[in-house]
């Protein structure tokens, strides 16, 4: 190990707490599509919560649903504003929909003085992030939106490292990631329904990882570039879903941040290479490499590397892997009940609705910039 370097700063100490169901906690489910399955799974380990209503656009599809997680008791609707109507006494309701319909849920709970968790990504644009964070704002409840890898111990470590001051200033990131071939289908290629497409299905994790790593700074600036190469050409996709593809899915940008920090940035559901490289963050007093995954949606690649300079000598430190769990299973878990705790509690959401705001504006600054072909200023309304 390399001297200088406190080997038990970077040691997680885990705790577990029973469950208090003193009080149980009602929650509906907005939208019964895959990510459902997960909120519902971790939702069924928790005794002090119960799913009492769902909306489901298709006719049918969410009492098949219920029915086949073993789900009593759970009243049906069309529609979001009829079910939010008939339970006013909901504790919290799940944003579980396509990314285009993110924003008229999610007010329409708040305005009522319903807590939401929203999943992420949080919207397709800026301005729909921004009037959500008003409603939440005037609402009064609970926001938190849904980045289970924020619940993952190395993931954790990542921000305890930069916070520790081993790097000194942090002055340049690296970060994306992507799969050689990963293209979903479904409502998740269409800008009709997703609005966006691996730029916020996985590209908003990678952000998240490391804008949270160091404090959340204000973006300022962005240069983008997306393309759509793969997911429009029958030869990668099926062919009928080529046919239908018009989100991206490829994203690059070069981001300016408050702080003199500067991101770079890639992320792509295909390409023909296996990564983009790992996360970097360089620092004045060292860096730290992060093994690349195929999209951060869970925790990082492999153990961590430390590189600083040690009485003139250059030395690498490797952080070990710490225990991990799936991201569908364990994080999720830990993702529902840092949220129900909340409420319980009446403390802040586990995953703030401003942080994600900055990851928004990046996700926005991308999109903009890639459509004009030059870089734009990111502008964040200053009254938040």
């Amino acid at each position: 190990m390399a001297e200088g370097v406190n080997q038990h700063a970077f040691t997680p100490t885990a705790e577990k707490e029973a469950i208090d169901t003193g009080r149980i906690l009602k929650f509906g489910i907005i939208g019964t599509g895959w990510i459902a399955e997960s909120y519902v799974e971790s939702i069924k380990l928790m005794p002090d919560i119960e799913i009492t209503a769902a909306a489901e656009l298709i006719p049918g599809k969410a009492e098949k649903f219920f029915k086949k997680y073993g789900v009593d008791g759970v009243d049906c609707y069309l529609d979001h504003k009829a079910m939010l109507a008939a339970h006013p006494d909901l504790d919290a309701v799940c944003v579980c929909t396509y990314n285009t319909q993110h924003k008229v849920c999610t007010i329409d709970a708040l305005e009522l003085g319903i807590n939401v968790i929203l999943e992420k990504p949080m919207t397709v644009t800026l301005d729909e992030a921004v009037d959500i964070v008003r409603a939440e704002k005037a609402s009064g409840k609970l926001l938190s939106i849904g980045f289970q890898p924020r619940m993952d111990e190395n993931m954790k470590m990542i921000k305890k490292i930069v916070e520790s001051g081993e790097l000194g200033k942090v002055y340049y990131i690296q970060t994306g990631g992507g799969r050689r071939r990963g293209i979903p289908n479904s409502t998740f290629i269409e800008k009709e329904t997703a609005g966006i497409g691996a730029l916020g299905d996985i590209g908003c994790y990678a952000l998240d990882m490391v804008l949270n790593a160091i404090g959340n700074p204000k973006p300022l600036t962005v240069s983008g570039y997306t393309s759509s190469y793969f997911g429009t050409n029958p030869k990668y996709n099926n062919p009928v879903d080529a046919a239908r593809f018009d989100v991206d899915d490829f994203a690059a940008a070069f981001i300016r941040l408050e702080g003199d920090v500067v991101l770079d940035f890639r992320i792509a559901w295909a390409m023909h290479i296996d990564t983009p490289g790992d996360t970097l963050i360089l620092g004045t007093e060292g860096a730290l490499r992060i093994p690349s995954t195929d999209c951060w949606n869970g925790s990082v690649g492999g153990p961590m590397k430390l590189y600083r300079d040690v009485a003139g000598q250059r030395v690498e430190h490797e952080i070990p892997l710490l225990p991990g769990e799936d991201s569908f299973g364990g994080l999720f878990v830990k993702k529902i009940r840092s949220f129900a705790d909340a409420i319980k509690n009446g403390t802040e959401a586990p995953v703030p609705s401003m942080q994600i705001l900055y990851n928004q504006a990046i996700i926005d600054g991308i999109s903009k910039s890639a459509a004009l072909k030059r870089e734009v200023e990111v502008k964040i309304p200053e009254d938040l």
